[in-house]
This record gives C-alpha cells, structure tokens and sequence, in this order.
C-alpha cells in the first residue's frame, strides 16, 4: 500500500478553514468516521505514522512491574505488582518494527523482565518545531477589561494530545551472538554515548535485546481526526522503510498549524 507524504494523517486533501477548527466538545469523542467531517485514517495508515515515529524518536518509556519478592539494591519492600516506568535508549535496528534495545542488567527494567514481568513501551511524537497556529482558547471581554489578557508562558509550545503516540507490548528477546555490524553501528548512530556500554564493557553486563511487539495501542491525537485504538501487530510488522520514509508527522517541518490534520499545512 502506499500513500503520498501529503497524506501525513491519512487524509487525501487539505481541508477548509471551517473544518480546521471542529466545536471543543467533539474534540472530547471518538466519531465513526462516517459522522466525522474528516475521514478517519485506518489502522494502516496509522501504523506507518507510528512506525516512523519508531524510526525518528530515540527515547521511550518501558513499563514494567516488581516481582513478588523484589529485594536487593536497596528495593523497598511491598512493591510486587507494583508497576514502575522509566526511561530507556531505543532505536528502530530491525525491518519487523521491534525496538531494539541495549539492555543493562543492573538496570531495573531488565531486572524486572528477568523476574518474570510483562513489558510495555510508551512513545510519543515530539515536533522539532513549535506550531505557527496555537490550540487555545480566545480571551474574552471581561478578560481583556481587567488585563488578563496577557499570554502566559508555555511550558509546553504545542499541545502534546494533539499529536500521536502508541504503547507497544510484547516480550524482550535476547538478539544471538554475534550481534550483527549493522545492527550495533544502528544502534551507536543513535545513541553514540551507548558505546561505552556495548557487550563486554568492563563497566556494566550488557546484551542487545528486541522487543518482540505483539500488540499496539495508538492514539492518533483528537478523536475527529485521528484513529485511536488497537492496530493490528501483522500491519506494524508489514510496513516497508519506504513507506514510513514517504510520510510525515505533524511539526516536522516548520509553519504547521494545530488545528490541520495534514502536517504539510
């Protein structure tokens, strides 16, 4: 399948002004998409968004619980089944979709993995620039009166549930020895301090891992344009480089407005 980088949220033309900014309260719903005034993307078209979001963002948060019994390491007691989430490396080394990751055994991720926790990855889209057109709401009369109309600082430049992010599930899967030039050259090419911590580092144990995805939670951004729900792991998998190469996400380049559902407006 493919569809033109113009289609960044799976929509074939741009859309009017008057679509461009939907009533706040249908922001709150997820509409079929034969109620929407913007056709829905699939599945599909979402899981290429999401595969390049994989493939652009180097950092993500791994999610995992404390065995029943955790000690060591200074581990309070009474966390079993208590789940903890940290940030991790991650990098997209591999053509399934399967993030690979450097896996510290010291680290407590890993340490929970090998415990017997389930584990999940968390990743958002972050826009390398800041929108021209904001999201916000408008300053009324009596604001204006009294003065306090004044903008306040944005700790956040951009609205951060606007824009797409998926959990992924699965399993980690030790990648055999010898681990392939490619892929450790990958993986240094995206996080290069990692170098100090390839396997056989005389710092800290260390082994490359995938993990394997089984399924994918996604939420496209607001419900009138965006798919949020289950895409299924057989379309992750099957996207080619050559598809999520061909797409964009919104702010990666600069001058996108908000409230578009193309990121090339």
């Amino acid at each position: 399948m493919r569809f033109s980088s113009s289609l960044s949220l799976g929509l074939l033309a741009a859309p009017s002004v008057a679509e461009l900014a939907p009533e706040p309260q249908y922001i709150l719903n997820n509409p079929p998409a034969s109620e929407s005034a913007q056709r829905i993307p699939t599945s599909y078209e979402s899981a290429v968004l999401g595969r390049r979001i994989l493939a652009l963002s180097p950092l993500g948060t791994v999610a995992t619980v404390f065995p029943d019994s955790p000690g060591g390491h200074n581990t309070p007691v009474g966390l079993g089944g208590v789940p903890l989430g940290l940030l991790e490396y991650v990098a997209d080394c591999e053509e399934e979709g399967n993030p690979t990751f450097l896996a510290i055994k010291i680290g407590t991720s890993f340490r929970n993995v090998e415990s017997g926790s389930n584990i999940s990855l968390a990743q958002q889209w972050t826009p390398p620039y800041p929108p021209d057109k904001r999201i916000k709401s408008t300053t009324s009369f009596w604001d204006w009166l009294l003065g306090r109309d004044e903008k306040p600082k944005e700790p956040v430049p951009y609205s951060a549930v606007n824009l797409p992010r998926y959990s992924l599930l699965g399993y980690l899967e030790k990648i055999d020895a010898p681990v392939s030039a490619d892929l450790e050259a990958c993986y240094v090419a995206t996080h290069p301090d990692a170098k100090y911590w390839l396997p056989g580092n005389p710092i800290h144990t260390s082994e490359f891992v995938r993990l394997v995805v089984t399924q994918v939670y996604w939420i496209g951004g607001f419900g009138d344009r965006a798919y949020i729900g289950w895409i299924p792991v057989d379309e992750w998998k099957s996207i080619t480089r050559e598809e999520w190469e061909d797409v964009r996400l919104p702010g990666e380049k600069k001058g996108w407005d908000e409230w578009s559902v193309s990121a090339d407006l």
